[in-house]
């Protein structure tokens, strides 16, 4: 049962993130809202309103055709062009950046939303094309429903002129770059919340090792559920590895401490309620964002792309959030109801973020003057804040560079 459940949480959130989610709910919405409009043009009241303004009725059953038609034919050439501007984004950004930066683009809500109208008009258009009919009795023209549509279409051309504009800004790079930092910058609010420095408590106490069941990406765990656990069971659990790390079917992945055994069904739970899988979010693991930063600024010195420019973006980025990190910690323990530690956490240390995420940059960037420059005032102010000792090494090799360039200028 638990297997099952975490497979439809796997499946839901897969299908909630996907780019179709929201244009299929939109233009479900608007079937219900074409089979509605109809049935108002035919009731009594919808009878009133168009004996009343005459200027509402459409009898012409040709007419009506024809523009229901002509308006179907042009939202569809509107949706076409839109997804392939989509596309277009989508492949320049995986080029010219990185293509883990696809999920930032798909899962915007604003363009799904505008593909959402389009496709929903369309729906609620053939819907309405298939409600005219000719009957002895008469011509059945739902001529309130016709005239709502043109007013859907004209809403379309006006959402389509934002969208070329929303679609020019979006696939800039500070705006890619700007949206990573600021969903990084969340989450790493929200796990580094302690203001003084705890140590991890050392964990090399033997234990009951807690093997995976898949491999994946280690994402955290649910950490009420595992804490209730924990108290019920008077459990210590540490985890050996942190969030990001990719572990192989069958590895232990945390230990239960100062246990000589536990039953396999206190095992299996305490697998299900750890997050295991092939995708990564930085909601919940701000690891991905300084991750994708870093890619962003590799591939943008790469000689194939040589963009200086962006990799300096992401310099500023990846600075700022590595300051707010030298003086904001994670906690190490987390306790239950009656603050007894229950669940111990391992989080990489500002120095693994530095030598993991900005010194690949500068291996990269080190031969080019721009990179250089920027590096050096970054790293001094760092030094300034976080009296670190790599940030200080990789100063003085910074300014011996820059020194040996102003000399090599000289001479020349």
């Amino acid at each position: 049962m638990e297997a099952i459940i975490k497979w439809f949480r796997v499946r839901y959130r897969s299908i909630v993130n996907s780019i179709a989610f929201l244009p299929a709910i939109i233009a479900s919405l608007f079937l219900v809202l074409s089979w509605l409009m109809i049935a108002f043009d035919f009731s009594n009241a919808g009878k009133n309103i168009k004996s009343q303004l005459h200027w509402l009725s459409l009898k012409d059953a040709t007419t009506a055709r024809s523009i229901i038609s002509s308006i179907v034919a042009g939202i569809i050439s509107l949706t076409v062009f839109s997804f392939s501007m989509v596309m277009i984004v989508l492949n320049q950004a995986a080029s010219q950046m990185s293509n883990r930066i696809l999920d930032k683009l798909i899962g915007n809500r604003s363009q799904q939303w505008l593909l959402g109208f389009y496709i929903g008009t369309i729906v609620y258009a053939l819907f309405l094309l298939s409600a005219i009919r000719d009957i002895d009795s008469g011509i059945y023209v739902p001529a309130l429903s016709t005239y709502l549509l043109i007013t859907l279409t004209i809403i379309d051309i006006f959402l389509f002129i934002y969208f070329l504009h929303y679609i020019t800004t979006s696939v800039k790079y500070e705006t890619i770059i700007g949206r990573i930092f600021k969903q990084t910058k969340e989450s790493l609010e929200k796990s580094c919340n302690q203001k003084k420095f705890i140590p991890r408590e050392p964990t090399t106490e033997q234990g009951v090792r807690i093997t995976a069941k898949t491999s994946g990406i280690f994402q955290g765990f649910q950490q009420e559920k595992l804490l209730k656990l924990c108290e019920e069971e008077n459990l210590l659990i540490s985890f050996i590895y942190a969030e990001g790390t990719f572990i192989l079917n069958g590895s232990p992945f945390a230990v239960v401490l100062h246990a000589k055994n536990i039953s396999t069904e206190t095992g299996d739970k305490i697998a299900f309620l750890t997050y295991i899988e092939d995708s990564e979010k930085i909601e919940s693991n701000f690891y991905y964002g300084f991750r994708q930063l870093k890619e962003v600024a590799v591939k943008a010195l790469s000689p194939g792309i040589n963009d200086p420019g962006t990799a300096i973006l992401s310099l500023h980025a990846l600075a700022d959030l590595l300051a707010f990190r030298s003086c904001n910690y994670p906690e190490s323990g987390i306790g239950d109801s009656k603050d007894r530690v229950r669940i111990l956490v391992n989080e990489k240390s500002f120095d693994q973020l530095f030598v993991e995420y900005f010194l690949p940059i500068w291996d990269y960037g080190r031969n080019d003057r721009s990179i250089r420059q920027e590096v050096r005032l970054i790293l001094v102010q760092l030094r300034m804040q976080t009296k670190n000792q790599l940030v200080s090494n990789l100063l003085q090799e910074v300014e011996a560079l820059e020194s040996d360039a102003i000399t090599l200028k000289r001479d020349y």
